[in-house]
């Protein structure tokens, strides 16, 4: 299988598409889920094409994962949460939506249940949550 560079994510990653931004630096580019399951739902990509883990680089591997940790920390911080649930789907069989790899990075609070997928966000709504997010991030 090849990456397919009209993928959702490398339009994003190319100005082609909207997000609200979270994080950026050199290697990744962290955005809210515009469909997310809980509060506070971002996706973290690599801004390098890999279709997903099975044929990414160690080193595109090792810049998403210390960046998925980072917005672990700041999204357990910005909503209160005793925890966070990361998520990484790989080819269709796997669950995997967008064949960019991207990690889906979720607060969680005890005893909330995650929402069901597929529900598009109120963007104003989604833009609020970002803010509490950017603001942890300084």
């Amino acid at each position: 299988m090849s990456y397919d560079s009209d993928n959702i994510f490398a339009k994003i990653l190319r100005g082609e598409i909207p997000s609200e931004k979270l994080y950026e630096d050199e290697s990744t580019y962290v955005f809210m889920d515009i469909m997310p399951r809980a509060d506070g739902h971002c996706l973290v990509i690599p801004k390098t094409p890999c279709r997903n883990m099975l044929d990414a680089s160690p080193e595109q591997l090792t810049a998403c994962l210390v960046t998925v940790q980072k917005m672990g920390h700041a999204v357990m911080q910005a909503f209160g949460a005793e925890g966070v649930t990361v998520q990484q789907f790989n080819e269709a069989a796997g669950g995997q939506e967008v064949f960019h790899l991207h990690y889906h990075v979720l607060p969680r609070h005890d005893g909330v249940k995650l929402r069901p997928p597929g529900t598009m966000a109120d963007f104003a709504v989604l833009k609020d949550q970002a803010d509490k997010i950017r603001a942890v991030l300084g």
